[in-house]
């Protein structure tokens, strides 16, 4: 179920899934697992991945979806138990972020440390750009 496309055990998630690699898992059902990040941002930062190998959102399959969102909430209310504030995200591509190819989710706890993602200041939307961008969108 997690190894990776032509029988590779290349990918780690995959390897974390299949416990053939260590990790610290804190949920799990039959389609998704969820183990404490091993270079977490904060304490408690923890990931979730679907056992199925993709490599991004768009490649899970929309039957996968409900569950993995479901696998998304209840690990948050667990890690309200560290703090009821906390990011939930997905870096999807290298420019992103993304370093392991694998679909996963972030959960990071935050304690009043600064958010990397909103570390300066952000642009009102501009209407033309608003515009075009809707109209990019809306075709694809």
């Amino acid at each position: 179920m997690g190894a990776a496309a032509g029988g590779q055990n290349a990918c780690i998630f995959c390897r974390i899934i299949d416990r053939s690699a260590a990790s610290t898992i804190v949920y799990e059902d039959a389609e998704n697992l969820a183990f404490l990040d091993l270079f977490p941002v904060t304490r408690g930062h923890l990931l979730i991945v679907p056992k199925l190998h993709v490599d991004r959102l768009v490649d899970l399959p929309e039957s996968a979806y409900e569950g993995l969102f479901k696998a998304i909430a209840t690990v948050c209310r667990r890690v309200e138990g560290l703090s009821t504030h906390y990011n939930v995200s997905m870096n999807q591509g290298e420019l992103a972020g993304q370093i392991v190819f694998h679909l996963h989710v972030h959960v990071i706890p935050r304690y009043g440390e600064g958010t990397p993602q909103w570390s300066r200041p952000r642009e009102r939307l501009r209407e033309e750009d608003a515009a075009q961008l809707s109209a990019l969108l809306r075709a694809s």
